[in-house]
């Protein structure tokens, strides 16, 4: 039988990029804030390792209104380091470029949280699901355009909640397209939108299939000499449908987050990193807590 968060107590795995702990909502591999700044645009052809260091910590539990949940005495410390390589290739389709993408979390997860059976702590560190995707971008003047499809694999270690294993257990087909905009033409101003949607298989510790979820990531930024960015950036994640199966909750989840972000590139060294930080101000039915990512970024 499922323990529910929603009934009040943990999530049904948890992914930054796929990963199952309590970063994201129950049905949602992807972990949101994993993008900033112009993030529905995709680099031009050639190879990129960008490498993703998420650092999540949250003290508070909430019910289905927003409320904290006192009795839950909750406290989660996440880290997990993701190497994601991009091949963007020459080849195009429907005008666009073709790519692919692939990524595998590594993570570690220490968590302390008081369930109806009883006090849950644990800790530990573990490699995640893998996550393969096919993309389109595409340049046109002033914008930046992408749309992809891709599927997280249950490569890694999972089990019945409440657990802090890596692996969330279940495969995911993923949708995403996005657009960044730009207001001149030297482009210094932008905003970006990058909407993901999840459809999901059975949990093979349980019997419960996780709904379906939504995700979008914004920013809005300024360029200076060309190599510097500066901008605002959040999210909003949102499950859609309500698990499926013996003893699945009817109840949905939600998150909202802002903060700051700064990314620059070296171009002599092919190399560029971003810096956010997001505050989550609104949750329901999850941890809400705070996010700060670091991202290195190698041009091959």
């Amino acid at each position: 039988m499922k323990t529910s968060i929603r009934s009040f107590t943990l999530p049904l795995g948890l992914t930054l990029f796929s990963v199952a702990s309590l970063l994201a909502q129950p049905s949602a591999h992807y972990v949101p804030g994993s993008e900033g700044i112009k993030g529905a645009s995709l680099p031009p052809p050639g190879v990129y390792v960008r490498d993703y260091n998420f650092f999540y910590e949250s003290s508070r539990f909430n019910d289905n209104d927003g409320n904290k949940v006192d009795a839950a005495d909750a406290k989660a410390l996440i880290y997990a380091n993701v190497p994601r390589v991009i091949w963007i290739t020459d080849t195009t389709l429907l005008g666009g470029f073709v790519g692919v993408d692939a990524l595998l979390p590594l993570q570690y997860t220490d968590l302390n949280v008081t369930t109806p059976g009883g006090p849950y702590s644990d800790s530990t560190f573990g490699i995640g699901d893998l996550f393969a995707e096919s993309t389109l971008t595409w340049h046109p003047t002033n914008f930046d355009i992408a749309i992809g499809l891709g599927v997280w694999a249950p490569t890694g270690n999972s089990a019945e909640q409440p657990t802090v294993r890596a692996g969330a257990g279940f495969w995911t087909v993923m949708l995403t397209a996005g657009a960044t905009y730009y207001f001149d033409q030297e482009k210094q101003w932008s905003i970006s939108a990058l909407n993901r949607y999840e459809f999901n298989t059975e949990q093979r510790d349980s019997d419960i299939t996780p709904g379906q979820a939504f995700t979008i990531e914004w920013g809005i930024a300024h360029t200076f000499r060309k190599t510097i960015d500066v901008g605002i950036v959040g999210y909003y994640q949102q499950q859609t449908t309500s698990d499926s199966g013996s003893g699945a909750s009817s109840d949905l989840d939600r998150v909202a987050a802002i903060g700051p972000e700064i990314g620059m590139f070296y171009p002599d060294y092919k190399l560029g990193w971003t810096l956010r930080y997001e505050y989550e101000f609104a949750a329901a039915n999850r941890l809400q807590g705070q996010a700060v990512v670091f991202t290195l970024t190698k041009v091959f």
